[in-house]
């Protein structure tokens, strides 16, 4: 009967948060077993949880992030780097969602602000806007994989699981994905006989080259450094001064903004802080480069920065409050074990049950927003990977990654309505156009699903 509820009141439009608050409510008054104000009490103790704290703070990193100019940097930086290639913006597009995604950890995010600049740009050198809303749109799945990734967050609060571990674990997955995504690009460079978009420049591409090098040995020296008995803090902040002093005297276009995933990493890998305390030094990065270094961030814009955030932030939540105690409804009744039952009835075997998940969270994905889809699927799912032996973690990384496709396709994904807006397509020609981009991703996700090792071998070594 809850099922049925929820169903209704999702045929009938109703928004899917108080959808699933309202069957859970309907439910309750109709059975007569538990007092109504259980759904209240349920929903507060749903999002009563320290490790949710990240989200409003990674969320107002990337806003930050977004409106103090820094898109603009690494999209120059990505250009030098690879503007050069045949299809030269469409390697520029991926590279540089693949650094955005290490500050913004949403998909929608990186579509909306990088993927703004990117559009117009390859619009101007004549790519057609089908081409730039397809790349734009598969690239910015990467926003949740590559940490930090907002449904890392739910999904390790909801399965009890190491975020951080998480986070690791994005890493190599996301790096695939941007190197068949860059091929993808390469074969219609050469399908079309494009050229590059920028004249190969040595000092340009050296001076790219030199910040990458600069990002990559710094935390190496640290390590050394700390390894040999230097003092971690003091050796850190001396660190961070070597930093903004390297930045000003060869005035760097994207070392400081790239270097966010870097201490974020570095510091949960470490244990200086944790993923909930990364978050809040992820604002105070953000807050650093905008206001006192760059200077390209004024206070009425952080208000209007810190408003949006509250909005976002208050929606996030309010789809978790509703998640829990639906999540908490579905197995109080005993759904959740049915379903577990039938399936390990069917079959007991793992990738048969890694493929069968796979469709129904691609399924999933189109109709529902990450956060719901997560809260809804991982008291479902997540007993059948224990009984199966699946590592909570890759399965979480296989879930993330299959949402993250769904946004991309109608009645409901946000990536596909934000990139449609953007580029003035309709809804048709916009969904048309992101149809090539599912090969890359959808190869990535068989990958990613029957080689846990890809994703597991970093999360193993620091965890």
């Amino acid at each position: 009967m809850l099922k049925i509820f929820f169903l209704i009141f999702m045929g009938a439009g109703i928004p899917v948060a108080i959808a699933m608050a309202g069957a859970s409510l309907v439910y309750i008054l109709f059975s007569g077993t538990l007092p109504p104000f259980v759904v209240i009490h349920r929903m507060v103790s749903g999002i009563d949880s320290f490790p949710l704290l990240a989200v409003p703070f990674f969320i107002l990193a990337g806003n930050l992030m977004n409106n103090a100019g820094i898109t603009t940097r690494i999209y120059n930086f990505a250009l030098a780097l690879v503007g050069w290639l045949k299809g030269g913006l469409g390697h520029v597009n991926v590279v540089g969602s693949v650094i955005f995604a290490g500050m913004s950890g949403t998909a929608i995010a990186d579509a909306a602000g990088l993927g703004t600049i990117e559009i117009k740009a390859m619009k101007e050198h004549g790519y057609s806007s089908e081409f730039a809303v397809g790349v734009t749109a598969a690239s910015a799945t990467l926003g949740p994989i590559i940490p930090p990734s907002l449904p890392f967050v739910i999904y390790g609060m909801m399965a009890n699981v190491s975020i951080g571990a998480l986070f690791l674990a994005g890493l190599l997955p996301g790096l695939l994905l941007a190197f068949l995504m860059m091929l993808t690009v390469a074969y219609f460079a050469h399908k079309n006989k494009w050229g590059g978009d920028i004249r190969f420049s040595g000092s340009r591409f050296g001076k790219a080259l030199v910040e990458l090098a600069v990002v990559a040995g710094w935390p190496l020296a640290l390590w050394g450094l700390i390894s040999l008995g230097a003092p971690p803090q003091i050796t850190v902040f001396l660190g961070l001064v070597a930093l903004f002093v390297l930045d000003k005297l060869f005035r760097f276009e994207a070392v400081l903004p790239i270097m966010t995933p870097v201490l974020l990493i570095g510091g949960m890998t470490t244990g200086l802080f944790t993923p909930t305390e990364g978050a809040i030094a992820a604002c105070v990065w953000a807050m650093v480069l905008g206001f006192a270094w760059y200077r390209t961030l004024k206070f009425k814009m952080f208000v209007k920065v810190c408003l949006d955030t509250v909005e976002t932030t208050s929606t996030v939540l309010f789809i978790v409050a509703a998640a829990s105690i639906f999540g908490w409804m579905l197995t109080a009744t005993g759904v959740t074990a049915g379903i577990a039952e039938w399936v390990l009835g069917f079959t007991k075997e793992a990738w048969v049950f890694l493929l069968l998940a796979n469709l129904l969270m691609l399924f999933v994905g189109c109709f529902l927003e990450p956060t719901a889809a997560i809260t809804i699927l991982v008291p479902i799912l997540l007993p059948i990977t224990q009984q199966l032996g699946i590592d909570p973690v890759h399965f979480g990384l296989v879930m993330v990654l299959n949402l993250m496709i769904g946004l991309l396709h109608p009645p409901m994904g946000m990536v596909l309505f934000v990139l449609a807006r953007v580029a003035k397509l309709s809804v048709e020609q916009t969904t048309m156009a992101i149809l090539p981009w599912l090969v890359p991703l959808l190869v990535s996700l068989g990958i990613i699903t029957y080689f846990p090792k890809a994703v597991l071998w970093l999360p193993k070594m620091f965890y």
